[in-house]
């Protein structure tokens, strides 16, 4: 042992945290002893008794090892050609692991790397590999990664679902018969249901399995609060097996891989959750076939007073899908919550009075009152038959999934000229250009205008976490902000008259409703691992509501460009996307970077 190594060995890995003064020789010296009778690792005491950071004590170990430290980083993807070698008993047993491949060689992480390279067990499982990288780690951060790449327990782990397929799938991918034994195996049903439940707790909307040709691996990205996120790589032999296995769920072809298909799974015949999947199988280049999977839970009806409609949006709202009769459509992108703000509106009028027809596709949300039918193209059941049947089946209010064609909009016209309530999404981007885009399906102008109460217009943009900060921005960052909130303001009246004026106006009152001390608060994103680091948990709605007052349907018989109807609303009180954004920023919601993210204008 050199002189060096000998030196170390008496000194302590904490040794550092005296010389930053974070802690006393004599409280180290405590924590030391203590640990030691207790079996404890000293870390667990200098955090808690000592309130020393983390990050500060992989510091500490650093500098007495000699080699870098490597903090947990969330998002780390798990490796089947790295992990995927040793079990996880072994990883515990051995206090090291393999992280990554970098250009100074493969990574290994340990939290005693004098123990572990004096072993000589690293070179002998990773043979071919001729530069190691050492990294040391704190025993806190070395349990995450541990829990990360290899699962929370022995039981469920993923390594050991992963390893040793039954049926070596190599051979002859084309097997049809391999394939479905292969899909049969016990660790493949496990690894999907486990692929599934994993998704369902981190609040995942979609799933996306990515296979890359040949020998690539499989990668595995769940989408969170609107964002892609890896989960998992497997190895390119259990593609065609997974694949297989998510097929036979939902009855679909497992020898047909030349043509998309898409199927539906009710996932409690398979495994501990009541939720629907919906999975689209999509061939992709070089003989692989890419899968996506949606979550949907059967759920209750939110009020609609949980939508984060603002102050000003809400009784306008309430106010008009109270009519009696009439259209009101619910437009945005696919996944921006039309679905949800539509139950919601239903929820509202739904009375024992009042028969509530529904046609969806699929029935994601139910609720007592409501007789919803599911869309089955296959059988010819689609959105224009249903229309027809509910017309004669004496409705109140009808809501029609999506309008689509020409034939379902005209039909939604004649049904609310002829006494009827009827709801509908659209996929378009604005309230105003809604209306254009249904004038341009053909419909009569004169009866469109009559017929027409509103329209809504939504996204989703991320939320802040609860860890949260608060800041008081600059005097130049507020008035950018006001400039970018009254962008759509220019064409009315106050605006064009005093344009400084309405700006301090519109400042003064932000003051009252949402400022203290005399001064705006902003909030910024921190991290936490309820958010996982990303400072943001969940989503809000942000919405833009034009009400079809006597002015927007004089354009609408005018056949007015989109501009003018825009104008037209904001001068009678709509509020854009945008500015429903910021306003939720005054609230302390989300943050200015995620409303212009969602929002064009």
């Amino acid at each position: 042992m050199s002189r060096r190594s000998a030196a170390r060995a008496k000194a302590s890995p904490y040794d550092a945290l005296v010389e930053d003064g974070l802690v006393s020789a004599d409280e180290l010296q405590d924590c030391l002893r203590r640990a030691a009778a207790q079996r404890r690792s000293p870390e667990q005491l200098l955090i808690a008794e000592h309130q020393v950071p983390v990050a500060r004590i992989g510091a500490a170990l650093a500098r007495h090892f000699d080699v870098p430290y490597e903090p947990f980083q969330r998002g780390r993807v798990r490796s089947e050609a790295l992990q995927g070698l040793l079990r996880r008993e072994f990883v515990v047993e051995h206090g090291w692991m393999p992280l990554e491949e970098s250009p100074d060689g493969l990574v290994v992480v340990c939290t005693d790397p004098e123990q572990v390279r004096a072993a000589r067990v690293v070179p002998q499982v990773f043979a071919r590999t001729s530069r190691f990288a050492w990294r040391v780690t704190t025993a806190t951060e070395f349990g995450q990664m541990l829990a990360q790449l290899y699962g929370g327990g022995e039981g469920g782990a993923i390594g050991d679902l992963l390893t040793d397929l039954s049926v070596p799938l190599d051979e002859d991918p084309d097997n049809d018969a391999l394939l479905e034994s292969a899909a049969a195996d016990n660790e493949v049903v496990k690894f999907v249901n486990k692929l599934v439940v994993d998704a369902w707790q981190q609040r995942a909307s979609d799933i996306h399995i990515e296979p890359l040709p040949g020998k690539g691996k499989t990668g595995i990205r769940f989408r969170v609060d609107g964002t892609l996120m890896p989960w998992l790589e497997v190895p390119a032999h259990f593609r065609q097996a997974l694949v297989t296995r998510l097929k036979i769920m939902c009855d679909l072809d497992i020898s047909e891989r030349r043509r998309p298909q898409d199927g539906k799974i009710r996932f409690r015949r398979f495994g501990p959750l009541d939720i629907e999947l919906r999975v689209a199988t999509v061939p992709t280049a070089g003989g692989v076939e890419d899968v996506v999977i949606r979550l949907l839970a059967a759920g209750e009806p939110l009020p609609l007073e949980r939508l984060n409609l603002s102050p000003h949006n809400l009784p306008r709202l309430l106010a008009t899908v109270s009519k009696p009769h009439g259209l009101f459509y619910v437009c945005g992108p696919t996944g921006s919550g039309k679905t949800t703000t539509l139950h919601s509106i239903l929820r509202q009028i739904n009375t024992p009075e009042t028969k509530i027809w529904t046609a969806e596709d699929p029935v994601e949300i139910t609720h007592k009152g409501l007789r919803q039918v599911q869309i089955n193209r296959k059988a010819g059941i689609d959105f224009a038959m249903l229309m027809r049947a509910f017309l004669r089946a004496d409705p109140d209010v009808i809501m029609v999934g999506e309008s689509r064609d020409e034939e379902t909009v005209s039909m939604s016209v004649e049904a609310s000229l002829t006494g009827h309530l009827v709801f509908s999404t659209l996929h378009t981007n604005s309230a105003p250009e809604s209306i254009v885009r249904l004038l341009d399906m053909g419909m009569d102008p004169f009866n469109f205008a009559d017929a027409l109460l509103g329209v809504l217009a939504q996204r989703l943009a991320k939320r802040l976490c609860e860890c949260k900060e608060a800041y008081a921005p600059e005097a130049d960052e507020v008035r950018a902000f006001v400039t970018e909130y009254s962008d759509a303001l220019r064409q009315t009246p106050a605006w064009r008259a005093d344009r400084a004026g309405a700006s301090k106006a519109l400042y003064e009152g932000w003051l009252r409703e949402h400022g203290r001390q005399g001064r705006l608060f902003f909030h910024r994103p921190r991290g936490c691992e309820r958010c996982r680091d990303t400072g943001y948990r969940g989503r809000i709605g942000l919405h833009e509501l034009l009400v079809a007052d006597d002015a927007v349907r004089r354009l609408i018989q005018e056949r007015a460009r989109v501009s003018e109807i825009f104008e037209t609303g904001v001068r009678h009180g709509m509020r854009t996307l945008k500015m429903d954004g910021m306003e939720k920023i005054l609230l302390g919601l989300t943050d200015l970077s995620q409303v212009r993210a969602v929002c064009m204008r």
